[in-house]
């Protein structure tokens, strides 16, 4: 599963800049010289495997799957149902958001490698086919040493099988060796 990682906030916070602090009125970091903001490295963005991630923000993300279903009725209820701390929900609940959620009706661009073999690329486009993406462009090398390179890239429309569940379908054809995404619009 891929999550996207709104900013580079947790990773700021666990190992700050020695002379930075928080402002306690904005809630941002400001360095000790001047109270200048440092906001071009928060407004970075990320998009990292669930396995990399520490387990409080994924435990943010369940919580807040459980508020949206409607399962629970409090923020409360939620950071008890998935034992954080409510202080942990508000730090990081703006920061990370699964990457399902702002995917739909968008361009998404892949890289992969595949081995030389008749079928296989006509194997990953049905793939790609049945999850109900519509392929936009496609582009494969000439294979070197039985290895090609395919760049393609997928509209996901709103009948789209989940991002993540596709590439966990791609990632598992005999044959492919390497899927990376690229980027997105």
């Amino acid at each position: 599963m891929y999550i996207r990682l709104l900013c580079a906030k947790y990773q700021k916070e666990h190992a700050k800049p020695k002379g930075t602090c928080r402002n306690s009125r904005t809630g941002r970091n400001v360095s000790g010289r001047g109270g200048r903001e440092k906001s071009m490295e928060e407004d970075k963005y990320y998009i990292v495997k669930k396995k990399a991630l520490p387990e409080v923000l994924l435990k943010v993300v369940e919580a807040k799957r459980l508020l949206d279903s409607e399962r629970v009725l409090t923020i409360q209820e939620a950071t008890d149902a998935v034992e954080i701390s409510r202080s942990s929900f508000y730090k990081y609940k703006d920061d990370i958001f699964p990457f399902h959620e702002s995917n739909r009706g968008k361009t998404i661009n892949l890289m992969m490698q595949l081995d030389d073999v008749p079928g296989l690329l006509s194997n990953v486009l049905n793939q790609i086919a049945q999850a109900n993406a519509n392929i936009l462009t496609i582009h494969q090398s000439i294979p070197i040493g039985g290895i090609a390179s395919l760049t393609l890239g997928a509209e996901i429309l709103p009948q789209t099988l989940e991002v993540s569940e596709l590439l966990g379908l791609l990632e598992g054809i005999e044959g492919v060796h390497y899927i990376k995404i690229l980027g997105r619009e």
